[in-house]
């Protein structure tokens, strides 16, 4: 009976601790672009900052996820 080498699984748990972290970047990036435009709400007496600063910040915190999966796949 042939014995089977052990799979190497250091690389599957990379790319998992890797992944592990996207939703706490990603939730970071939108509370702080948040905070952000709630301080430009009251600093400059607008109503839209606030909005449109998370906004960006919810497109910016997608495409940082979208690129580290793709550079996760080469």
């Amino acid at each position: 009976m042939a014995r089977q080498k052990p799979r190497d699984n250091s690389r599957l748990i990379r790319n998992a601790a890797s992944l592990s972290g996207i939703a706490i970047q990603m939730g970071a990036t939108i509370y702080l672009g948040n905070l952000l435009g709630a301080w430009l709400d009251v600093k400059f007496e607008k109503t839209y900052l606030e909005d449109t600063v998370t906004l960006i910040a919810v497109f910016l915190s997608m495409y940082l996820v979208i690129k580290k999966v793709i550079n996760l796949n080469k």
